[in-house]
């Protein structure tokens, strides 16, 4: 009862300052940082606001779309796509995009996002049409670039900017990745047979080469041992019979020195009643001279043909003393 016991000035006061409040909060706004907001004027598009303070007209000017001009990940959901080889997998992926034209993002299209979404979706699908089952795995970075090159081809016009695509799983069917499991164990056997056949040839090869270097070496060690042993008998053939050569040159001298041809006869003697004595040891059967008994008969005749020889064994002993290299 008291408000409408109030003046009419004061009832036109309060209204003019809600008015002015409703006002003011039409007509200020404050964009925030990485953001933009699409106005309108009376139905047309006026101009995209930067991040700030402004001031739009009353009743004329409308915030029609706000969008944000940082990164965004949407996520695709998963389709089945059918490979070359006729498989069919389940993929999926994530996104990543950035609005650039905030006007075209506005009326370009009706909702961008569902809109790359689809694009991505149907791109995917032709992708992996290209190749096989076994080269989805190890061509996902091949396929991610292919969506994204087609993706911001398509979205240029939308003011969007794609900035990647990646895939997050490949599901192929149960029986395929029983088949795979059981490729994958077939080819783990493979590797570990290939890998003990070829250990076991190694060391086959080292057996064989260890046992030819042992006959080598010990061949190499026998041949030396026969040259050593050859070396060693030469040097005693050519001692003894250096030691002959000078035995017998000495032997000559001495004859031809005063008393030397009487010594031989004796010599000749002791060695004649000496093998005389053993002969009779050695064989019963003994071929004996006439004249056996004359010792001094056969002492005769020997030194009588050693007399004959004497002046000739000096000439030889000279000859051989002059060429021989003792």
């Amino acid at each position: 009862m008291e408000i409408f016991n109030m003046g009419p000035t004061l009832i036109v006061a309060v209204v003019v300052l809600a008015l002015v409040a409703v006002v003011i909060a039409k007509t200020a706004v404050v964009v925030p940082q990485q953001n933009a907001f699409v106005v309108e004027r009376l139905g047309k598009f006026a101009g995209t606001l930067e991040p700030g303070f402004h001031i739009l007209l009353p009743f004329f000017d409308v915030i029609r779309y706000k969008h944000s001009l940082k990164e965004r990940a949407v996520d695709v959901p998963e389709q089945i796509c059918i490979t070359r080889d006729n498989v069919q997998v389940g993929v999926d992926g994530v996104l990543y995009l950035k609005v650039m034209n905030a006007e075209r993002a506005s009326y370009g299209v009706s909702d961008y996002l569902f809109a790359i979404s689809q694009l991505a979706q149907t791109n995917l699908r032709s992708e992996i049409g290209k190749i096989d089952l076994d080269r989805t795995f190890e061509e996902r970075t091949h396929i991610n670039l292919q969506v994204v090159n087609e993706l911001d081809k398509a979205s240029e016009p939308w003011g969007i900017k794609v900035l990647r695509y990646e895939i997050k799983n490949i599901t192929p069917p149960k029986d395929v990745l029983a088949a795979m499991e059981k490729q994958m164990r077939a080819e783990r056997e493979k590797r570990a047979v290939i890998l003990t056949s070829e250990g076991e040839r190694d060391a086959a090869i080292n057996s064989a080469e260890g046992e030819k270097q042992q006959v080598i070496k010990a061949s190499e060690a026998k041949k030396q041992q026969q040259i050593n042993e050859a070396e060693g008998a030469a040097q005693a053939i050519l001692a003894i019979a250096g030691g002959d050569i000078r035995g017998i040159r000495k032997v000559a001298e001495t004859i031809q020195m005063p008393g030397g041809y009487e010594a031989v006869q004796l010599r000749v003697a002791e060695q004649y009643i000496l093998r005389f004595g053993e002969l009779a040891k050695a064989t019963n059967t003994v071929i004996l001279p006439a004249n056996v008994a004359d010792v001094g008969a056969m002492i005769q005749l020997a030194m009588s043909d050693d007399r004959q020889e004497a002046p000739s064994l000096g000439n030889r002993g000279s000859v051989s003393q002059s060429k021989c290299p003792f």
